[in-house]
């Protein structure tokens, strides 16, 4: 009986690292959201994303930025962000996790004084806080 848990449990933490490398990997092959009608784009309804323009779901908001667009795409490489495009108005950015390679999006749009962010996962349903946290370490890099 007890060897029957153990292997059962061996294969289900062996599925569930497939599974994640699996996501990972899928990850990696998506893409940024970008501007949709000159805004960033919605949050999706699971709770793994964060913006700071106006009508997201109050428990996904945060601050905008109080600095310029290269000032925050400096702070984005301070804190490991690698930048994917930029432009005088908008720029993205991805960080990757470091045991499955997660790919999260960060972008950002200049609205004169401030630059709006929004930091989202790729793939599944919670990320137990990190894109919020990435966009605090972002904030405290400026």
């Amino acid at each position: 009986m007890f060897g029957m848990i153990i292997k059962l449990a061996l294969l289900l933490t062996f599925g569930g690292s497939i599974l994640f490398f699996l996501l990972g990997l899928w990850s990696q092959k998506g893409k940024p959201k970008g501007l949709v009608n000159g805004r960033l784009a919605e949050c999706p309804d699971s709770p793994n994303a964060v913006s700071s323009e106006p009508g997201t779901q109050p428990e996904k908001v945060v601050k905008p930025l109080q600095a310029g667009l290269e000032e925050v795409m400096a702070a984005i490489k301070k804190t490991g962000g690698v930048i994917t495009s930029h432009r005088d108005d908008y720029l993205s950015a991805t960080y990757m996790s470091s045991v499955f390679k997660f790919v999260d999006d960060v972008e950002v749009r200049t609205d004169g004084a401030v630059c709006h962010i929004r930091s989202a996962s790729r793939v599944g349903y919670s990320d137990r806080g990190a894109n919020r946290k990435r966009v605090a370490a972002i904030r405290a890099a400026l």
